[in-house]
């Protein structure tokens, strides 16, 4: 027969393992959410980045592709793009372009001249006209849709 005082010994010392190993368990499931939220926030910031990039370029490639004489393009936007929704979770992208030059009221129609060239004044070399393109993409954390909008600014100077 095994003594009272041993039995009340072993039964303390096993509520004393549990919650030594609920603590732990609880530690190793708060740095896990963290590890989680952090790597989806990089991921959500890297997705905003590359778009980013794409737009700048395809702003690019629609500037220099267009007869500037007779249209103007000024604004390129993208609502929704990666997830097609609209609960806040996809990106909302919108590029603007501003003209700048050497006489660059003179390479563009009368309505863009009048709203987008910032100066047509400034000297280049030979009668280079460059683009100011603005890109603005905006999302949201997944986890907390009410939050405000995380905005993503890149500028990029491209000669056309």
């Amino acid at each position: 027969m095994i003594p009272k005082h041993k039995k009340a010994f072993s039964m303390i010392t096993s509520i004393f393992v549990i919650v030594i190993m609920a603590t732990v368990a609880i530690l190793v499931m708060n740095m896990t959410a963290r590890t989680i939220k952090e790597t989806t926030t990089q991921y959500r910031k890297e997705q905003a980045v590359l778009l980013a990039k794409s737009y700048t370029e395809f702003a690019i490639m629609a500037v220099t592709a267009n007869d500037r004489t007779t249209e103007c393009i000024e604004n390129i936007n993208g609502n929704n793009v990666i997830a097609n929704d609209s609960s806040g979770q996809g990106y909302q992208v919108d590029t603007r372009i501003y003209y700048i030059g050497n006489d660059a009221t003179a390479n563009l129609t009368t309505t863009c001249a009048g709203t987008r060239v910032l100066d047509s004044s400034v000297k280049t070399i030979g009668s280079d006209l460059h683009i100011i393109v603005d890109v603005y993409v905006r999302y949201k954390e997944l986890d907390n849709t009410g939050a405000d909008w995380i905005t993503y600014h890149r500028r990029t100077l491209q000669k056309i």
